[in-house]
């Protein structure tokens, strides 16, 4: 279905169905019907969504709920109307309202959104957006254009629609932007056959373009060898290596992650990068269907990193010069000799091996099961390794939560 672009598995090609010119309002009743028919199909499906739509895309949310079995399909539906309201579900003004990278953000939010609804739910989640810009009652400079995203766990869908200026009215724009709303979901649902999609009605003078990125690509190759890849907040795929990492397993991401990350980055100065260990010293490896979960979880968030690094001397060698954010009982069992094989010598060797590599670590505290707070001043750190760890204050930083407790919960994790 798609034309492979580049190595890092993002594809590229018109991959929604698209009719032979037609009038978007001919035959109405036929194509209501149509319409019906298809949604159905939507509802249906397992998947549920969040669905965003600032600009146009309105329509497509009425069709979705007019048709029977919508709280199947819809956990929330909202339309950030203001600047304000934009810039209050992304948590932060975007570089530019009707771009692609921006309806990602959305779609990842979303995304996040309804994993958050859904609280580990059976049901598989969706995040779909659309940020556009189409004919108003005044005359508008810039080009007239959607965008329109879908986050998956494991893939990001991308469609880009830019619409030939004049050539139609606002219901028209808008009909045929909610239509490609409809078809992206129903692709991203399995109703991916042509002779099922909606019409698209183009003229020559509009441009349609779709990507793929796709994670569970990068995801199989991680399993087969590949050392590590990365997930930007907007879905590009990051080869790279970030300067701060926040490793964890994040079953689930709480405030506490988010929160430490926050003061690590007003530390040092640097966005902070979450880094999911497919394996681990204590645990069996993670499986790709929970490898998706976890790292969806950042999705038009934070930047994270998956590895097959359970060490952090292995992490140093694929990371150099980074900064380890880690909690205080992480940094306990950085220095504990009962994961060196009992060996003070190759603990020592395996710090000396982190501290050639230019690494080092900004250590938080934490409560323990005591009820004490324990931080930095706690730790028996050999003298000759003192200025690998430098620390988080707790004025800086301080949640007492944990995953575990969530868990034994049943408690949400983070928004």
């Amino acid at each position: 279905m798609y034309k492979k672009l580049s190595a890092d598995h993002s594809f590229s090609d018109s991959a929604l169905p698209i009719s032979p010119l037609i009038p978007i309002n001919a035959s109405k009743d036929k194509m209501d019907t149509k319409i019906k028919q298809f949604i159905q199909l939507i509802h249906d499906d397992p998947h549920r969504i969040v669905v965003v739509a600032a600009g146009a895309g309105t329509e497509a949310i009425s069709d979705l709920l007019g048709v029977a079995g919508a709280t199947r399909t819809i956990l929330e539906a909202i339309i950030p109307y203001s600047q304000a309201a934009f810039n209050d579900f992304l948590e932060l003004p975007p570089e530019q309202y009707v771009a692609g990278k921006t309806a990602a953000l959305l779609a990842g939010r979303a995304l996040t959104r309804a994993r958050w609804l859904e609280n580990g739910g059976e049901s598989p989640t969706l995040g779909l957006s659309c940020t556009a810009t189409i004919i108003t009652d005044r005359p508008k400079r810039g080009e007239h254009r959607a965008h329109i995203a879908l986050w998956h766990p494991k893939r990001l869908t991308q469609v880009e629609l830019y619409l030939q200026k004049g050539a139609r009215d606002r219901r028209g724009e808008e009909e045929l932007v909610s239509r490609l709303m409809l078809n992206t979901l129903a692709a991203a649902c399995g109703v991916d056959e042509p002779q099922r999609a909606l019409p698209l009605p183009l003229l020559d003078g509009d441009r349609l373009q779709t990507t793929v990125h796709d994670f569970a690509a990068v995801e199989e190759d991680l399993q087969n060898g590949r050392s590590y890849f990365g997930i930007s907040p907007d879905g590009r795929l990051l080869s790279s290596p970030p300067r701060v990492i926040l490793p964890g397993s994040f079953n689930p991401l709480h405030t506490g992650h988010l929160n430490m990350a926050r003061a690590a980055s007003r530390i040092v100065g640097h966005t902070v990068a979450f880094e999911l260990s497919i394996s681990n010293v204590d645990k069996r490896p993670l499986s790709a269907s929970v490898i998706h979960n976890r790292m969806a979880q950042f999705a038009g968030r934070w930047p994270i990193f998956a590895s097959r690094a359970p060490t952090f001397v292995e992490k140093a060698a694929l990371y150099p010069n980074a900064i380890f954010v880690v909690g205080y009982d992480t940094a306990v069992r950085i220095l504990q000799p009962r994961y060196y094989d009992n060996s003070v010598k190759k603990c020592h060797a395996a710090l000396a091996a982190i501290r050639e590599r230019g690494c080092s670590f900004l250590v938080a505290g934490r409560v323990g099961n005591s009820g004490i707070f324990r931080d930095i001043t706690h730790l028996d750190i050999p003298p000759a390794f003192t200025t690998l760890f430098r620390s988080i204050s707790m004025q800086q930083f301080r949640k007492d939560i944990s995953s575990t407790e969530l868990r034994q919960r049943g408690a949400r994790g983070s928004r």
